[in-house]
Parts: structure tokens; C-alpha cells; sequence
């Protein structure tokens, strides 16, 4: 009995701790790499203007994003009265009894 209450409120606090180390700051204990060199810097910049200058030549879509868009009509056709053939009356009619 004693070890099932020692189990339990193990487990009771071990419930507790996860959470807390779930907000635990995050800390990073390595060393920061070495830093970029001029080269690199200037290399990175170029980089960052040619996609900058890349995303402006991007014209903005100005276009409805629905894909059914060009398969649906505006206006839904009218359905058109059927047309009484005397076909379907002589089938009816003809039937024989037996």
C-alpha cells in the first residue's frame, strides 16, 4: 500500500514538472559561429537585392483564386419544358392485358 502511494505521487509530480520545462528559456550553450567576412557580407547583400529586385518584377495577381471559376457561367441555363412526344402514349397504350 505504502509503494502504491509513493508511485502515485511520484507520478503526480512528475506530471507537474513536464509542463514547467516545457517554458524553460531557450538556451543555447554552444559558442557562436565565427563571423561573416566582409566578402561574405557583400556577397549576402548582392544576394538579398537581386531577389529583392526579382519579387518586384513579379506582377500581383489580380485573378480570382477559384479553381471552377472558368467551368461555371454566370447565369445558369433555364431548364426548358419536356417535350410530349406521342411515342410514350402509344407505349402506355398499347400494353396488353392477360
Amino acid at each position: 500500500m505504502k509503494k502504491l502511494i509513493v508511485t502515485m505521487a511520484v507520478a503526480m509530480l512528475t506530471g507537474w514538472a513536464v509542463p514547467a520545462l516545457a517554458q524553460m528559456p531557450n538556451i543555447n550553450l554552444l559558442a557562436d559561429g565565427p563571423s561573416k567576412t566582409p566578402e561574405e557580407k557583400e556577397a549576402e547583400a548582392a544576394r538579398d537585392k537581386a531577389y529583392k529586385d526579382t519579387m518586384r518584377k513579379i506582377p500581383d495577381a489580380k485573378s480570382s483564386s477559384d479553381p471552377w471559376g472558368n467551368v461555371r457561367t454566370v447565369e445558369q441555363p433555364k431548364a426548358t419544358p419536356p417535350v410530349k412526344t406521342t411515342a410514350a402514349k402509344k407505349s402506355k397504350s398499347g400494353a396488353s392485358t392477360n
